[in-house]
Formats: C-alpha cells, sequence, structure tokens
C-alpha cells in the first residue's frame, strides 16, 4: 500500500464528514477520503452509478471513473496547460510520469499538428515564419 500527501481539501473533506456523521461515524484507520456518510468504504458500483447519474444530469459525456485522472491529464494539455501545472494537480511527483502515463494526443489533434507540418512544408501558412521560398522548392529538414 503506498501512502501519499493529502491535499488541504481532501483532509478538509474528510473532517468535515467526520463531524457532520457524529456518533454515526464508522470509519476505521484507513485514512480513506471518499468515504459513505458514516465513513465506511465506498461500494465501487454505487460509486459508477452515483456517477454515471452525476455526468447524466450535467450533460457532459460519460468517462469511467478509473480513466478520469487521464482524462483530466490529456484535455488539461489539449487546452495548453502547462506540463508542471498539470503534473501538480495530478500529484505525480515528476513532470516525465505525467507525460509518459497519463495524458495521450488524440487523433483530430494529431491531424491538425500534420495539417499545420503540411501548410508550413508547402507554404501555405500566413505567418512571420512563411517566407521559405517558393511553395515547390525543397526544404531541408
Amino acid at each position: 500500500m503506498t501512502t501519499r500527501k493529502y491535499r488541504t481539501g481532501e483532509r478538509a473533506q474528510q473532517v468535515a464528514g467526520r463531524k457532520a456523521a457524529g456518533a454515526n461515524w464508522k470509519g476505521t484507520a484507513q485514512g480513506l477520503i471518499f468515504t459513505t456518510r458514516n465513513g465506511t468504504p465506498i461500494e465501487p458500483r454505487h460509486l459508477n452509478r452515483s456517477f454515471e447519474a452525476l455526468c447524466a444530469r450535467v450533460g457532459v459525456r460519460k468517462v469511467p471513473v478509473h480513466d478520469l485522472r487521464h482524462t483530466c491529464a490529456s484535455l488539461l494539455h489539449e487546452q495548453g496547460a502547462d506540463t508542471r501545472m498539470i503534473m501538480e494537480v495530478l500529484g505525480h511527483s515528476s513532470i516525465r510520469v505525467t507525460m509518459d502515463i497519463s495524458t495521450f494526443v488524440r487523433l483530430d489533434s494529431q491531424r491538425s499538428a500534420f495539417d499545420r507540418v503540411g501548410d508550413a512544408l508547402r507554404g501555405d501558412g500566413d505567418g512571420p515564419d512563411d517566407d521559405d521560398g517558393p511553395a515547390d522548392a525543397f526544404v531541408a529538414v
């Protein structure tokens, strides 16, 4: 079993749950952050059903709970978020872990990147770097 540092919000949520349950708190010394109202471990099936219902209610696509960290990292990456910030959000110890494990580039993003490379090679772009000569000239890479 691995231990990790608790973020302030996680610890506060745990303390608030314990106070709200009062004498009904049945939590164990496992140090769980997300529990039932009484501090017992959440049954995975119940978590999945609740999460699916929440996704449907707010109108977002269903993502399996297991994939949420990967999805978060990938969407942040696609939106141009700094890698260090993504690492901090996910609680990784190194940027390499973040980039190697938790992010992937969607196919449409790959196509867009290759389209931009093609535009640059053809001289189709209208940016300041588009003065490399005629479009049919060879380009040394």
